[in-house]
């Protein structure tokens, strides 16, 4: 087994300035600092992972400390003994630190104590601190002092991917770089190289997935590129990558928002369905759907931009978002990026994510359907501007006439039975709760009940009453005994009922201890 086999992200990783892609503007900083001896005392660099943080500053290390000149230089060797120890990482003057790691006050001493050393190899003693956000509160208080007047020898390169988090009393002693997102275009070229370089066949359409999906970071593109390539063994084709990525191929997504589109619920779950069986992530085709919905409108004729002929989509394609846009309009396609952003999160979290695909489907041709505001207040107005004719005014009365609340039959409660079903009918659980399990009935008549209370509640007389004229329209005489006649309430009786069934009364003889609970 070849154990030596390096993954590209390291072997292509830029090692001088000419071969950092993507941060023309930072180069060219650098470069102009270092020719004319105005190298800073510390330098932050920010930006996503993977755009040449740590490497710009290895490479910065290099140019202060290269032995090809008698000074720093913008154009570092590669091949002196510093230039080769610094790209490795073993020099003793630079050395690399994991804030992560190293997050205490009592490293940053460390550290601090051995800068007032002078290097031993090199020009300047380097301190590159990856990641610095990570550092605590009292690391970053003793770094300050150090880090405004550091000795003439020391230069630090702080790297981070959250800026915000570092505080602005480090920032203000700072040189800070935003490194940028690369553009595709420059990630294409660059992996179309390193292609050439590898005897890969790698096509154009794959190239162009790829160079996407890094979203700006070379060493996120150059870790999809090395598995595509041990995926395929070398020849690199665009239903590859797609498989590879989870994702429908973009002229699929095409057709799938022209179905979504027309109104064609049916078609679109089931075209949605054949995507999802096909192996495509949803989280994926939700996102390709909104970077669909975001051409389209950029390419919308209300907008007046034109053919975007920078945009993923082949000639084939671009006609037939414009044929879409023809019937659709800059309104619908606002909401339905609407709704989709704020479905990512309901993606995410839900359990099942084909179903709540499916719903979001329903939800955003039922979006595209309703009518905009202008639209809206341009009917409101035509309407009011319009006669009303007779018929038109006898429609109106005739739905106000229906529309209007209708009295509630009242019922008649002649037995203890009646007045149960009437509790449970209007829906009076707790009235019907206590009267079933705590209320003896000695006498029931309409207009009259007279009851035992078990429990002695006051308020259920006065409940009762209210709701008794409620519902039968008449006053009743409700009086409670003082004494118990010793009747059976409701859930007595049911009871009793049960227990003399025979197939009930058999089932408990076979069960010492058996009772009925409901």
């Amino acid at each position: 087994m070849d154990n030596n086999y390096t993954v590209l992200a390291r072997k292509y990783r830029s090692q001088d300035f000419e071969s950092l892609i993507g941060q023309d503007v930072l180069v060219k900083t650098l470069t102009t600092a270092i020719n004319t001896s105005r190298i800073a005392h510390a330098y932050i660099f920010t930006g996503i992972r993977g755009t040449g943080k740590t490497s710009t500053a290895r490479i910065l290390a290099k140019a202060l400390n290269c032995l090809s000149s008698d000074r720093a230089t913008a154009k570092p060797c590669g091949t002196c003994e510093n230039c080769h120890s610094i790209a490795s990482g073993q020099h003793i003057d630079v050395l690399e630190i994991d804030a992560a790691s190293h997050t205490g006050v009592d490293n940053m001493r460390d550290i601090l104590d051995a800068s007032q050393y002078r290097p031993t190899n090199g020009r300047y003693r380097v301190y590159i601190i990856d990641e610095v956000h990570m550092l605590s509160t009292s690391a970053f208080n003793a770094l300050l002092k150090t880090l405004e007047e550091p000795p003439e020898h020391v230069i630090f390169i702080l790297a981070t991917t959250e800026i915000r988090k570092v505080p602005v009393t480090i920032l203000s002693r700072c040189q800070r770089f935003d490194l940028v997102r690369v553009p595709v275009e420059i990630l294409k070229k660059h992996f179309a190289w390193i292609s050439k370089e590898e005897k890969i066949e790698l096509s154009d359409a794959a190239n162009e997935l790829l160079a996407r999906a890094a979203d700006g970071s070379v060493r996120d593109g150059l870790s999809l590129l090395d598995q595509a390539i041990a995926q395929t063994g070398g020849k690199v084709s665009e239903e590859a990558v797609l498989d590879m990525l989870k994702r429908a191929d973009r002229s699929v997504v095409v057709d799938f928002m022209k179905t979504l589109l027309s109104g064609d619920v049916a078609a679109a779950l089931d075209k949605a369905d054949n995507i999802y069986t096909n192996g495509a992530d949803l989280s994926m085709l939700l996102n390709d759907m909104m970077e669909w919905t975001h051409w389209a409108t950029r390419m919308h004729p209300v907008l007046r931009a034109g053919v975007i002929t920078n945009s993923p989509y082949t000639a084939d394609q671009r006609e037939t978002i414009k044929e879409i846009n023809d019937k659709v309009s800059l309104n619908t396609l606002s909401r339905i990026w609407q709704v989709m952003v704020a479905s990512v999160t309901e993606m995410q979290a839900a359990g099942n994510p084909k179903q709540c695909f499916d719903m979001l489907i329903v939800r955003l041709m039922h979006v595209a359907d309703m009518p905009s505001v202008p639209e809206l207040l341009k009917q409101e107005s035509e309407k009011k501007s319009k006669p009303n004719d007779i018929k038109e005014v006898l429609n109106k009365r005739k739905s106000v006439e229906t529309s209007a609340p209708k009295e509630p039959e009242k019922i008649s409660i002649t037995t203890v039975d009646d007045l149960a079903k009437a509790l449970q009918e209007s829906k009076e659980i707790l009235l019907y709760s206590y009267y079933s399990g705590n209320i003896e009935v000695s006498e029931l008549e309409p207009g009259k009940i007279k009851y035992f209370d078990r429990k002695g509640d006051a308020d259920f007389l006065q409940k009762l009453s209210k709701w008794l004229f409620d519902v039968t329209g008449n006053q009743w005489i409700v009086e409670c005994a003082l004494e118990s006649e010793n009747k059976q309430t409701m859930t007595e009786q049911k009871r009793e009922e049960l227990e003399s069934d025979p197939m009930i009364s058999s089932a408990m003889s076979l069960f010492g201890d058996a009772e009925i609970i409901g």
